[in-house]
């Protein structure tokens, strides 16, 4: 049954420029090709056998170009009512999320939430963010058990905001110990286009090594010293260097952990002979209070951690080429105490505390 209405020439060049276009979808070409035979007369029983269509598609998009001409053969996909996330919704998906899934695994994800409350995976996503939850996500933490740890963290956060006058505070006069020279048996692939670096599995451990390290929390600068070994005398040692490259008499504030290294007898005999020097022990689980830390890992990401080593002399001349480079330009660490629950108010530095 050929249209009801004629074509006009704009309509048939633009069901023609559909018919035969290369870029466009294959329902539009197959749609004005139907369109271009009924207006040619042909009638529903060619059309079927040439196109491979059914009677149900000819009269109806028939119909709708007869009804809205060219505007009437784009595809109208009604699709569901947008869900939209509501004050009730939104409190079902943070109580359940909070909930342990009762399917034995140990968090929720976006699809299995959603299809246990019965919405859309982008909306338990949306309100995921909004509420700030990453399910996927764990930390750790190590809770201080130390019973003064209100007067240590006192005195060290007093050091860093209220330094005192005409004196150097050195942050993490502690080791990093046991420092392995991983030596790659099989070659490393280096970085190329769309592919990462890759290390073999396999290595030949030379040894190990101790770095002493001290950062100076006004400069930023590290003064660092390798050793075999993390012993009380290579502490002793370090605290030599530390004194010697500071002018005599000058008040210096060493922070330390609570390593069993740091409280010997010979550390005790050193402090005894110059008195110009004081430790600061940091709370017992508390290296978060420690700047040099922050340093440490540093130094892990960029020279360890993907670092290979021929032997242990090799380690210790890459570490300290590292140290060196990092003193040509220091900067002091920008390290802030924020604790909303439990505020700790810095003491001024008349009153901290010395060890």
């Amino acid at each position: 049954m050929p249209l009801n209405t004629p074509i006009s020439p704009p309509e048939r060049r633009e069901l023609n420029k559909r018919r035969r276009g290369r870029a466009g979808r294959l329902e539009d070409a197959r749609r004005a090709e139907a369109i271009l035979r009924l207006a040619a007369g042909e009638s529903y029983g060619q059309i079927r056998a040439a196109m491979g269509c059914s009677l149900s598609f000819l009269q109806r998009w028939k119909g709708r170009f007869e009804r809205d001409r060219l505007s009437g053969l784009y595809s109208r996909h009604e699709g569901r009512a947008a869900q939209r996330r509501t004050p009730a919704l939104e409190a079902r998906i943070l109580a359940a999320t909070r909930k342990a899934p009762t399917d034995g695994s140990t968090h929720w994800s976006t699809r299995r939430l959603a299809a246990r409350l019965g919405t859309d995976h982008m909306m338990v996503a949306r309100v995921w963010k909004r509420a700030g939850l990453q399910p996927h996500r764990l930390r750790r933490y190590m809770a201080s058990d130390d019973a003064h740890f209100e007067a240590k963290a006192l005195d060290i956060i007093g050091l860093y905001l209220h330094p005192p006058a005409h004196a150097a505070v050195f942050c993490g006069s502690i080791e990093k110990s046991a420092i392995q020279a991983l030596d790659r048996l099989d070659p490393v692939l280096p970085l190329s286009p769309g592919r990462a670096e890759r290390h073999g599995f396999e290595y030949y451990r030379h040894g190990t090594l101790s770095l002493f390290a001290a950062l100076e929390t006004r400069s930023g600068e590290v003064l660092a010293r390798t050793a075999p070994r993390h012993t009380s005398a290579e502490f002793v040692a370090f605290l030599c260097d530390i004194v010697a490259h500071q002018p005599p008499t000058k008040p210096i504030h060493l922070i330390a952990d609570n390593l069993s290294t740091h409280k010997t007898k010979q550390v005790k005999e050193f402090l005894a002979a110059h008195p110009n020097v004081h430790l600061h022990y940091t709370p017992t689980y508390s290296s978060w209070l420690n700047q040099v830390e922050l340093w440490f890992s540093k130094l892990q990401r960029q020279v360890i951690s993907r670092g290979v080593f021929s032997s242990v002399p090799d380690l210790k001349r890459k570490i300290m080429r590292f140290i060196r480079r990092h003193n040509k330009q220091p900067a002091p660490l920008k390290w802030s105490y924020r604790n909303l629950d439990h505020r700790i108010n810095p003491i001024p530095a008349s009153s901290v505390t010395l060890h």
